[in-house]
């Protein structure tokens, strides 16, 4: 079904588990300001719908550069989106809700970051090359490995369950990888100072929670399952 914040909350059907993916990438102040403003939107629906636990999807850009960012590492983002997220997230964890409340700081997802446009294009890609003579490093997940996630996330009702978690491949992928494995050529240029390197997560209360899980982190399987997926729609 289709709902909009416009429409009657008693369009929607009752849960056990809401998950709030909605939010704001990119914008003015106001615009990313919006992805605060809903979690007050997504508490009201998880209470009318009467859900026990409400998923509020986050970034790893809250936690700005880094490798194996745990769930406890500092949050540092440097730039508007980073900043908007962890103003969501210190909305959801001040305020007082009837309902059960995690944060999921999402990886980036292949086909829909910021080298899905440059991929879908074709032709050659350019990427900042480091002083290692490679590109960024980042922690990704396929949008199957997710939807999986969020399923088994749904039917983990009698585990504990953090208050904040990393979603993500266990294994960070560099970008040219990516690239390559869509047949795609790397135009190199270097990097810039602001350029951010790595930013990777550490899995270990994902992989707890879903031990048998088999994730991949290969750039190949991941560009394989996003052919499957555009094939599809």
């Amino acid at each position: 079904m289709r709902w909009t914040p416009d429409d009657s909350l008693d369009r929607l059907p009752a849960c056990d588990m809401m998950i709030a993916l909605w939010g704001k990438t990119a914008g003015t102040s106001d615009d990313l300001a919006m992805n605060t403003a809903l979690v007050g939107l997504s508490r009201r629906v998880a209470r009318h719908c009467g859900a026990r636990r409400l998923f509020h999807i986050s970034t790893a850009a809250v936690y700005g550069p880094g490798a194996k960012l745990t769930e406890d590492a500092p949050l540092r983002p440097i730039g508007p989106y980073g900043e908007a997220k962890l103003d969501m997230e210190r909305a959801v964890t001040s305020g007082d809700s009837a309902v059960s409340e995690h944060v999921l700081r999402l990886a980036n997802v292949v086909g829909a970051d910021s080298l899905a446009p440059a991929l879908a294009k074709g032709g050659e890609v350019t990427l900042d090359q480091f002083a290692d003579e490679r590109g960024p490093i980042r922690s990704y997940i396929g949008a199957t490995d997710l939807l999986a996630v969020l399923k088994r996330l749904s039917d983990t009702e009698t585990k504990p369950m953090p208050r904040v978690l990393n979603i993500a491949a266990p294994g960070p992928v560099a970008m040219e990888d990516l690239v390559l494995a869509a047949g795609r050529q790397v135009l190199w240029r270097p990097a810039p100072d602001s350029a951010i390197k790595e930013v990777s997560l550490d899995v270990g209360r994902l992989q707890a929670l879903l031990p048998d899980h088999r994730f991949t982190s290969d750039a190949g399987e991941m560009i394989a399952d996003l052919d499957r997926l555009e094939i599809r729609r």
